[in-house]
């Protein structure tokens, strides 16, 4: 589709299914249907979710609290994605969601309406947990080029530090002088490839956790 004037023929269709009376370009708003004495239903069209469109409908509630958003039907990995976190949107805004698949079959993913979004006990726990886990505050928020320093990266960096101070050690030595109480799992999981096990329980610092210690040297001392 690449006229938004396209989107109009399935949206109509959609509502006129459903019982109403609609027509287009009514005053500012795209699409408007009636039906009955019931309060009017407005649509806004366009090719892609944009900011614009977000501003239009919400202006549109100032009308009716039934405010729909209509585009085409994103395809492929990053559109569904795109997709999902917009119908989220218009959800914290009231807003309904209808896309036009490529057939012009048009689809409602959700209705306008007040939502609250059930908090996850689980995720803000593990928040909490990075929180209290981090050193100081290495990070400046917002950034990621140089990369952002975690709980773990900076257990990983004391691990480190001490192995190329002290030469090759066990997992639990390294444990009690760092306080990584993880510490042999950690060496052993090796995410960044900073450690090299020599025998058993025993590892070394590699060449890549060597220049680990230079990379972040800012970011893991306590503060």
């Amino acid at each position: 589709m690449s006229l938004e004037q396209d989107l109009y023929p399935p949206v109509k269709a959609l509502l006129e299914r459903q019982g109403y009376t609609v027509k287009g370009e009514v005053g500012p708003a795209d699409v408007m249907a009636r039906r009955g004495d019931e309060p009017p239903v407005i649509v806004e069209l366009k090719l892609r979710f944009s900011l614009s469109l977000f501003h239009q409908a919400i202006a549109r509630l100032s009308v009716t609290d039934l405010v729909y958003v209509a585009v085409p039907r994103p395809n492929g990995r990053t559109a569904r994605g795109a997709l999902r976190d917009n119908l989220a949107l218009c959800r914290r805004l009231g807003l309904g969601l209808i896309t036009v698949r490529g057939d012009g079959r048009a689809e409602v993913h959700c209705d306008p309406g007040p939502h609250a979004p059930r908090k996850s006990k689980k995720r803000s726990a593990r928040l909490l947990r990075e929180f209290d886990r981090l050193q100081g505050d290495p990070n400046s928020g917002g950034a990621t080029r140089h990369g952002i320093v975690t709980a773990y990266r900076q257990d990983a960096l004391r691990c480190a530090a001490h192995l190329a101070e002290s030469g090759p050690a066990k997992g639990a030595l390294v444990a009690r002088a760092t306080g990584v109480a993880a510490a042999t799992r950690l060496m052993s999981d090796n995410h960044y490839g900073w450690f090299e096990r020599v025998d058993k329980g025993i590892y070394r610092l590699t060449p890549a956790g060597a220049e680990g210690l230079v990379h972040w040297a800012y970011s893991w001392d306590d503060q």
